[in-house]
């Protein structure tokens, strides 16, 4: 990058769990609260942004470009243009890096980012089977043509095909995203415990920085249908009781006989949205702007399909080449916790020289990742992957966590599927 991009100011709702206290809100609704908030908290006038990108994955079919749809239900002006982005679990990072690059060529002066999911609003849907016989009643005309349309209805045709599952399905392997976890933890050998140790951390980790409001700054309450007189302050998913036994009891969901990736070691299906303002650092220098952070550099990497949980140590490794840094250079690591056996998997495969030379073109490891760096706030297994946010969450958390600790530089990095993977460095001096 020739100038490091200014994240101005960032806020993000609380993440609720499926179908808890956010299902009556969606996407856009979600969207549009973080959107206003950022650009609230940002000292800069709404008539001066350039555009709004917005990262989804499942977009409501009746909200289409639902960047533009948040941005009016925002507030911002009609005559802002707005455009969607989507590349699965890193939309709400990519639509970060679309703006940096916008904001580099000149396209604006201020830009605002986002992205959001209202996963229990992805929607149940029918078959082609059905679609057919719906479009053959439509055509038929008189007694006898609607009779044999009629004549040809199988109860089969009722059958519903669940959206989300679809999501999460990968159309190039096949594969459902947890069935390329279990891939993973046969090829590092991860253990069951293992994996349950981790999401305990996480639990651990997430319900301590509640406690001590580590993470309030970044969320704005969220009011609440149908009265709109209730806050939702607070993300859903931390467990405080959480416990190794609880999470020991709990059968395998991909594989069931042999499998050791179970829904307690998995990222949570959530909802939420995050947005973040962004601008040129000699930008902000000229308008007086103290700024949350600066965006460095970032790198996107395509992978195997089936081994999309290794995209965070690919596109980190593209990442310090591309800025000359050194795993010892991130003092924070956020690492989207998809699952546990991708956490554990990357810090295997970011220590292991062999896998550096056969797969990295790399003569020595990209270095072992200390673990007290690593999502020290707990990550999505314990507050939930609402897709087309995470990216953004991440990014914004990162921030306020290096702040706190008055450190200089982080690494933001997710797994995405399809098989890529994106990593972003941030620094706040």
């Amino acid at each position: 990058m020739t100038e490091r991009i200014a994240v101005v100011s960032g806020a993000r709702t609380p993440i609720g769990k499926a179908d808890g206290s956010l299902r009556d809100l969606r996407a856009d609704d979600l969207g549009a609260f973080a959107v206003k908030e950022a650009v609230i908290r940002a000292p800069l006038p709404a008539s001066e942004y350039g555009e709004l990108i917005f990262g989804s994955v499942a977009q409501p079919i009746d909200a289409p470009n639902i960047a533009r749809v948040i941005g009016i239900k925002s507030g911002l002006p009609e005559a802002l243009p707005a455009y969607t982005v989507q590349r699965n679990c890193a939309s709400g990072i990519d639509s970060i890096a679309a703006a940096s690059a916008k904001l580099l060529l000149g396209d604006a002066e201020i830009i605002v980012a986002g992205g959001g999911e209202s996963m229990s609003n992805i929607p149940l849907f029918f078959g082609t089977e059905y679609r057919r016989f719906l479009a053959r009643w439509d055509a038929a005309r008189g007694k006898r043509a609607r009779l044999q349309a009629l004549l040809r209805f199988r109860p089969r045709f009722l059958r519903p095909v669940a959206g989300l599952r679809q999501v999460l399905t990968d159309p190039l392997s096949g594969m459902l995203m947890g069935e390329t976890a279990e891939l993973l933890a046969r090829e590092f050998r991860i253990t069951r415990r293992e994996q349950d140790e981790y999401a305990l951390l996480s639990h651990q980790r997430a319900t301590r920085a509640v406690a001590e409001e580590l993470v309030k700054d970044e969320i704005v309450p969220v009011p609440l249908p149908p009265q709109y007189q209730t806050l939702q302050r607070a993300d859903e998913g931390p467990r405080p009781g959480q416990t190794l036994e609880q999470l020991a009891k709990l059968s395998p969901y991909f594989n069931r006989h042999t499998g050791t990736v179970t829904v307690g070691n998995s990222s949570q299906i959530s909802d939420g949205a995050a947005a973040v303002t962004l601008m040129r650092e000699s930008t902000a220098k000229a308008r007086g702007v103290e700024p949350l952070g600066f965006i460095r550099g970032y790198a996107t990497v395509a992978v195997k399909p089936e081994r999309m949980g290794l995209g965070p140590v690919y596109a980190t490794a593209r990442l310090m080449e591309l800025t000359g840094s050194e795993i010892t250079d991130f003092e924070l690591i956020e690492l989207n916790e998809a699952f546990a056996a991708v956490v554990l998997a990357n810090e295997r495969a970011f220590a292991s020289a062999e896998f550096a030379r056969d797969h990295l073109n790399r003569p020595r490891a990209l270095g072992t990742i200390d673990r007290a760096r690593l999502n020290p706030e707990g990550g999505a297994i314990a507050l939930g992957h609402p897709l087309g946010m995470s990216g953004t969450r991440l990014v914004l958390h990162l921030l306020h966590a290096l702040r706190r600790r008055r450190a200089q530089t982080g690494l933001a990095t997710l797994c995405v599927g399809g098989g890529q993977g994106t990593a972003v460095m941030l620094e706040v001096v």
